[in-house]
This record gives C-alpha cells, sequence and structure tokens, in this order.
C-alpha cells in the first residue's frame, strides 16, 4: 500500500498500524489536535483525517504581506548599521514588527491550519532568536523560505535551507567563523567558530544519542567554514568564502568529507540521512502532536515512515495523523502562542478587532521569535504550567472575554468544543453569573487549554 503525499508517491512498507481500530476522528478534535482550534464561523469537515491528509497535499505558497524576504531584510539591516537609528526607529525592527503581525494574522484566517502548526514545529526545531539583535531583520524571512517551502518535503532540503539562510548563520555565529589554515585565518589570526556544527549534531539531526564526539563537532565546523552572508554587496544572503574556507578534507562520525562547499553540503545529506536523525525527529514529532511522553511503539513508527521514505516529512506529518493516540482528546497544553490563537479564532474577530497577539503571547511566557536558548521553547505541560503561568492565562482570558459582546458563550463553547466539552464545564457556565464570565469560564477551562 502507497500513502500519497503529493507528487511523487511515497511509500512505506509496513502500513497495517494505518487506521488504527477504534479511532474516534472527531472533527473538532482534528482541528484541535492537529490544527490551530476551530474558528466559530468555519465548517466541519466531513472526514476528518481527509481534511488534515488534503491539507499535506496543498499548495504551501504563503499568504503573507508584506512577503518576508531576505533581500528586503539584509538591506533593513545594512541601513540599520550606516545610519545608527536612534531606539525605536529601527528599520530593521519595523519590518520584523509588521512581517509578525502578518504571521499571526495568517494562523487566524489559514484553510490549512495542520499545514500552518507544522510550519510552528518546524521554525522551533531550528529555532532562531531575536536574542540575537542582528537576526530581527531575517527572522520572518527564514520562516517563509527556510521553513514553509519544505515542511510536507524532504528532510535533507529543510536542513540545507536552513544551515544556509542569513537567520541561522548570524544566530550561530557561523558567518565569523574561519578556518585557521585558511588564507584568511593564517593573514588575520581569525578563528573557527563551532556553535553552528555543535547545534547542527545536538539539536538538529542525531542528537547526542548518536554518539558523536568533539572531534567530530570540530570536523564539522571547519567543514562549515566559508558558509558566510552578503550584506553590503549584491546579491545580500547567502554567500560562500574561499579564503575563509579550512583546507584538507574532513571526518564527521566516521564519513570522510571533501573540502569546499560541497563538503558541507554532503555532510548535511549524510546527517539528514541517519538513522538516528529519523529516531529524534519521530520522537519531537509525537510528543508534540500526540503525548509529553511519547510512546515508544509510536516513536517507531513515525521513524519507519522517515527511514522507508528517505525522510520525507509529509509522509511523516499523515503517519501522525493515523496513530490511534493522536485521537485522544486532552494530552496536550497549548502553549502561550497556541492557546492566544485558539481564543481569538474561537470568536472569530475581524481585522481591525483583534488583540496584539505578538504582545499577549509575551505576556503569557512566549514572546514570538524570543526563544531562550537555541533548543527551542519546551513542549510539554509541565514547563508551562506553573501556578503563575495559569494566573497570568486566566487574567488575561478574563480581559478577552469582554470582546464577547452579545454573543451567547454556550454557542460559541458548543462550535468550537461540541463534544469535547465536560458536563462540569457546561454547568459551571450556565450557573455564571453574566455572559463574559461564561466565556471566561470556557477558555479557562481544561477543555480548551489543552488540544
Amino acid at each position: 500500500m502507497a500513502v500519497s503525499i503529493g507528487s511523487p508517491f511515497v511509500t512505506v512498507r509496513d502500513t497495517s498500524w494505518l487506521y488504527g481500530a477504534g479511532m474516534d476522528t472527531n472533527p473538532i478534535h482534528a482541528m484541535t489536535r492537529f490544527g490551530l482550534g476551530r474558528r466559530a464561523s468555519e465548517p466541519l469537515p466531513t472526514d476528518p483525517v481527509g481534511w488534515l491528509l488534503g491539507q499535506l497535499r496543498a499548495d504551501g505558497a504563503p499568504r503573507i504581506d508584506p512577503f518576508p524576504n531576505t533581500q528586503t531584510g539584509l538591506a533593513a539591516l545594512q541601513d540599520d548599521r550606516v545610519n545608527k537609528p536612534a531606539p525605536g526607529k529601527s528599520a530593521a525592527r519595523a519590518l520584523f514588527v509588521a512581517q509578525a503581525a502578518a504571521e499571526f494574522d495568517q494562523a487566524l484566517t489559514t484553510p490549512t491550519p495542520f499545514r500552518e502548526r507544522l510550519v510552528w514545529f518546524w521554525t522551533n526545531h531550528f529555532t532562531i532568536s531575536l536574542r540575537r539583535g542582528e537576526c530581527t531583520a531575517v527572522a520572518c524571512a527564514f520562516i517563509e523560505e527556510a521553513i514553509r517551502p519544505h515542511v510536507t518535503g524532504s528532510f535533507a532540503d529543510m536542513l540545507l535551507a536552513v544551515e544556509r539562510h542569513p537567520a541561522m548563520l548570524m544566530y550561530l555565529d557561523n558567518a565569523r567563523s574561519a578556518g585557521p589554515n585558511s588564507l584568511a585565518g593564517q593573514r588575520r589570526h581569525l578563528g573557527l567558530n563551532e556553535n553552528l556544527a555543535r547545534e547542527c549534531l545536538e539539536l538538529h539531526t542525531v542528537s547526542p544519542l548518536a554518539g558523536y564526539t568533539q572531534a567530530d563537532v570540530t570536523a564539522f565546523a571547519r567543514l562549515l567554514t566559508g558558509w558566510s552572508i552578503e550584506v553590503q554587496g549584491e546579491p545580500k544572503g547567502f554567500v560562500f568564502r574561499p579564503n575563509t574556507h579550512e583546507p584538507g578534507e574532513q571526518t564527521v562520525m566516521g564519513r570522510g568529507f571533501p573540502p569546499g562547499e560541497e563538503g558541507g553540503i554532503a555532510a548535511l545529506r549524510f546527517l539528514a540521512a541517519h538513522p538516528a536523525t529519523h529516531r529524534h525527529l519521530a520522537t519531537k514529532l509525537v510528543r508534540h502532536f500526540v503525548a509529553d511522553n511519547p510512546s515508544p511503539d509510536d516513536v517507531r513508527r513515525i521513524e519507519s515512515v522517515m527511514r522507508d521514505t528517505s525522510g520525507n516529512l509529509g509522509a511523516a506529518a499523515a503517519a501522525l495523523v493515523h496513530l490511534p493516540a493522536a485521537w485522544v482528546p486532552g494530552t496536550k497544553l497549548r502553549t502561550p502562542r497556541d492557546y492566544v490563537v485558539a481564543a481569538v479564532r474561537a470568536l472569530d474577530l475581524p481585522e481591525g478587532n483583534r488583540p496584539n497577539m505578538i504582545g499577549i503571547a509575551g505576556l503569557l511566557g512566549e514572546p514570538f521569535m524570543v526563544a531562550p536558548a537555541p533548543d527551542g521553547w519546551p513542549d510539554k505541560a509541565t514547563d508551562w504550567s506553573s501556578p503563575e503561568a495559569m494566573m497570568r492565562r486566566i487574567d488575561w482570558a478574563n480581559a478577552f472575554a469582554g470582546r464577547l459582546g452579545p454573543r451567547d458563550p454556550m454557542e460559541i463553547a458548543d462550535l468550537t468544543l461540541g463534544p469535547l466539552l465536560r458536563p462540569t464545564t457546561i454547568e459551571a457556565m450556565r450557573r455564571a453569573g453574566s455572559r463574559r464570565d461564561a466565556f471566561t469560564l470556557m477558555l479557562t477551562s481544561s477543555e480548551f487549554q489543552r488540544r
């Protein structure tokens, strides 16, 4: 049997576990677990599984305006470097603010929310952060150029796009890395920076479970010397600089790679196809979409799909949909960003009447593109459910409930949660002293905060 993920077809060897017996494929659960929550005006899919799989075959072109791109971002960065603007006048910051707002609006209106969730997942897997100020100019371009086009394609292609993107090269300092025996390294006494190589091995691909050594990190870093950024000249973007590249063959995890730009590309393709990478990615996918503590059997199933399809991410996403455990509601706590977007979608607020979702997500603990470390935002309930964090959600939910207006909170609850609503929540909402209080109870209920 073949699982179709667009064209061409990809074949999964063992498909006996697909369409798990007894799966309750509830449409609202599909929109909650795999999507971004139902909009009050959004029709329910009659075939939830088909609706999800159709999104993996859909056109992945962004509907972002203004469209983020590296050329524009680096031009803004160069403008700031030359003009040294006063606080609040940065061209790069203004660009990011407009583009980030468009990213959140995309989450509210997208007809393919499962695909959007995959964009969120892979953006967090390959974290870049505005804590490195230079990244501000190209942070959203990173999403649109390195992540979004590849979420249902080849992991190797995504990995190459990510590691060569100026946002990643700036965030992990590779643009300044030089081989000690390179021409620039000898003349200008420039040094080797291992950040990109280390995080690529530890976080992006094989993980420490693969048993790589410090020698592997150093050799890989030497392979990636010369991978830099052109900011002043044209075209702006990735550039390979031979004068900073370390000469000679390098050995990474027992495999030899030639010098030059092609050696780094070959090493990335080797790491993308490594069994340890498939296992690492499968674990993270199941943890994100299914359960904080992934079942080893479920991880093995996704891992086998990654292996059998040579890292096809669309096939892996489709396999997640077919895991019976993915259809057990309430096993994952929404992160602040997920929670805020779901709440705004529930009211289906028109443009111009929407709250500042970027600011609210930050207030609740997840500022957009400002993860504290290269391993990104955590993906377990324990990291988001401290008493203080829950109180912040309650306070915001009560404030946001004021936007309900004359609408019936019970109707909104039925449309957005339906059979997921618990009798205790329904009863509490009915006994509430006002419509606002009833809507607050819905937003702070376990069934709304979980997916």
